[in-house]
Order: structure tokens, then C-alpha cells, then sequence
């Protein structure tokens, strides 16, 4: 089936579905929708004959050149918009390596957490920040690779901007968890950080920790609201 008809689609509403790859049975992207959003990835992998594609649609192509069709899900349908991102943000939480580009509505603030995660969140004392911080999100890749490396690669800002920072705080789950100093700021490309993939139009520094002091000021603090992440952009600037 490549579409939903028309007396289904009225009694679906907004619906959450899953993307499964049937070679292996795992879950690859969570999303939500109306109508037949549910099929569109694979149309869109049909129309694209581009060989830079995303991971989505990369895994999408490796299925149907593998002879298989992609396995679709409704997860959960009769929704209203606003519970549908509540139940979307919590599958993509508990499927770890999807290839959404994404996290769920407020997963950083509001995810998955250990019990004593949460009551150190609440009750962690708010940062004041007397630095030109540069706040990056590191929600997705903190668990993958360690904390410098989470921090310093590969990120959508300009030059100016990046070089008015006086650190660099690594932030996971509205927690300042690390304090770097960047010395340069250079193009995201494999020449510039060995080991890396490219990733043009982005930004990753090299650095080092900041001093005990600063480390001291902020790791560890909560990120003060007015500077909390969207689901959209990983950075946030502490000044004009």
C-alpha cells in the first residue's frame, strides 16, 4: 500500500508512526503526521537520484536496492497535534541511533532520564553567566564519544559570532556538563578534524578545558530559561 484512502485518513487525525527495516526488525525513524506523511520517505528516497542523501533516506535506498520494502507503523492515531509530539518525542527517546536529524519536543528538558537525574535538574541552582558563553546542546552525541569531542563538532554559526566566544559550554538535559576554551574555529571538514566526516556550512573549534575556575562557575549549574534549547537549534548565544 503507498497511500491511505480517503475514509481512513478522516479517522486517523494526527497520527505517530515508525519506520522499521524489515532485514533486521529495527526501528530507524519515528515521525508524526496527517494524511499519508506515513508514506512519503519512501517517495521522497524514489525521487531523489542524488548520491548525497541523508541517513534516513540512505537506509531507505539500501532496503529497496536489497529487494525488501520498508516496513511502516502506526504507532498510536486519533490524536490531537499537541499530544501527538508528546508521544513522537518519548518513541524517540526510548529508540536509541534513529536517523531523525531531530530530537523529540523538548526531549532535552522533559526526556529520558534516571530518577536521580531528574531531581538533580530540578534542584540544580541556575547559572549566571558573566562570560560570552556559547551554549551547545549535546543532548544526542554526549553517550556516543566524550565530552570535548560531543562539544566541538560540527555546528551551524558563523565565524564572527564563534570567535566573540569566550568558552564553550557542553549542555545535556538543561545541565551545563563541561566548560571548553576554543583557540580556533575552522571549516567542518576531514582535513581540518582528522576522523571526522564533512559537513559543509558548519563550524567545529579545537580547544582544550577551561580553568578550574570557570569549570567551577557553571559545570554543573542549570541552564537559566532564557537561554533553554528549542528542538530545532542545538546553540544558543549568551550575547547580543
Amino acid at each position: 500500500m503507498e497511500q491511505f484512502p480517503p475514509e481512513v485518513i478522516y479517522k486517523l487525525k494526527t497520527y505517530v508512526y515508525r519506520l522499521i527495516d524489515p532485514r533486521n526488525g529495527e526501528t530507524f525513524y519515528v515521525g508524526r503526521g496527517n494524511g499519508n506523511r506515513l508514506y512519503s520517505h519512501v517517495r521522497d528516497e524514489l525521487g531523489n537520484e542524488s548520491d548525497e542523501v541523508g541517513d534516513k533516506l540512505r537506509r531507505i535506498r539500501e532496503i529497496r536496492i536489497a529487494g525488501f520494502e520498508v516496513a511502516h507503523v502506526v504507532h498510536r492515531h486519533g490524536m490531537e497535534s499537541y499530544v501527538a509530539k508528546e508521544v513522537e518525542a518519548a518513541l524517540i527517546d526510548a529508540y536509541p541511533g534513529l536517523t531523525n536529524v531531530m530530537g523529540g519536543e523538548e526531549s532535552g528538558d522533559r526526556g529520558a532520564m534516571h530518577a536521580d537525574e531528574i531531581v538533580r535538574e530540578y534542584l540544580a541552582e541556575p547559572a549566571v553567566l558573566e562570560h560570552r558563553a556559547l551554549l551547545i546542546s549535546v543532548n544526542r552525541s554526549a553517550s556516543e564519544r566524550p565530552l570535548y569531542e560531543a562539544a566541538r563538532y560540527a555546528w551551524k554559526l558563523s565565524q564572527k559570532r564563534a570567535k566573540e566566544a569566550e568558552v564553550v559550554l557542553a549542555c545535556e538535559k538543561g545541565i551545563i556538563r563541561g566548560a571548553f576554551i576554543p583557540e580556533q574555529w575552522m571549516e567542518a571538514t576531514a582535513d581540518n578534524f582528522p576522523g571526522y566526516p564533512d559537513r559543509p556550512g558548519r563550524l567545529g573549534f579545537i580547544g582544550h578545558g577551561a580553568p578550574r575556575e570557570i569549570e567551577t562557575r557553571y559545570v554543573g549549574k542549570k541552564i537559566p530559561d532564557e537561554y533553554r534549547f528549542g528542538t530545532a537549534n542545538p546553540i544558543r548565544y549568551t550575547w547580543s
